[in-house]
């Protein structure tokens, strides 16, 4: 029997999902150099595929926990936008079907900006309930950031339709009607929170170039409304925005 092509195998190997397949014993015989790269390669890719399995199994088990005591609509919490110079700060709520499967999902920092649109429009796609809360600059200088963070994450729970049952929200306690477990980091340990982070960074981001557009001078689609060196000059030189918090230093020592 003629042998296959290197090319043949490596589109063969593409549809191998098991060590135990008799195409992947087969081809261990053959000693062409490029024939034992694609295997390596594919064993790569095994590999990767179970530390993606692993870490999707560790990231559910909060949910796996609070499941198992009877609760079915569990939503996840998070928000951004704490630490910047301009724009609202952003929350979100998501609540995510059992067998919600999102290969790569992780804290919205670690994620890549192309990775977190692909993801943000797979969420919104696959999510039970998925509600965006915001709260302006003008309502963060009159009450401070961190009742703005709540009140946005409340706001975003708020809008969920169907209502959850339980809360897991990123390192912040609130006060509701539900019960909740706020998680250190959450983030990086509940899928769920997870899907909320990446939901909230990316419609803060996309409400940042939309503010960037208005204002081009102060480099908003890039640094988000961070006190970037950049950003600093452009207030020194054109003042402040409608969109910079009055209430956050340095800018609540020049204008107030």
């Amino acid at each position: 029997m003629e042998k296959l092509t290197i090319r043949q195998i490596e589109e063969k190997m593409k549809t191998i999902e098991s060590e135990d397949d008799p195409f992947l014993h087969s081809i261990k015989q053959d000693d062409r150099k490029g024939v034992q790269q694609v295997l390596a390669k594919w064993h790569s890719r095994m590999l990767f595929q179970k530390k993606i399995h692993e870490k999707h199994k560790e990231m559910t088990r909060y949910e796996r926990q609070y499941r198992s005591r009877g609760f079915e609509c569990i939503a996840g919490i998070d928000e951004v936008g704490r630490g910047p110079l301009a724009g609202p700060v952003v929350a979100a709520a998501v609540i995510l079907p059992e067998d919600f499967y999102l290969p790569g999902l992780d804290d919205s920092k670690k994620v890549p900006e192309r990775k977190r649109e692909e993801y943000f429009d797979m969420i919104n796609t696959k999510a039970v309930a998925v509600s965006v809360g915001i709260i302006e600059p003008a309502e963060i200088d009159r009450i401070n950031i961190f009742e703005a963070t709540k009140k946005a994450m409340l706001s975003a729970i708020e809008g969920l339709n169907p209502k959850p049952d339980f809360l897991l929200v990123d390192a912040v306690k609130l006060l509701t009607p539900y019960p909740m477990e706020a998680i250190i980091k959450g983030d990086g340990k509940s899928v769920t929170i997870a899907a909320a982070s990446i939901i909230a960074k990316v419609t803060r981001d996309r409400m940042m170039a939309e503010i960037g557009k208005e204002f081009p001078r102060y480099g908003f689609g890039k640094n988000m409304g961070y006190g970037t060196k950049e950003h600093l000059e452009a207030i020194s030189i054109h003042g402040i925005t409608p969109y910079h918090r009055k209430s956050f230093a340095p800018i609540k020592d020049s204008y107030n």
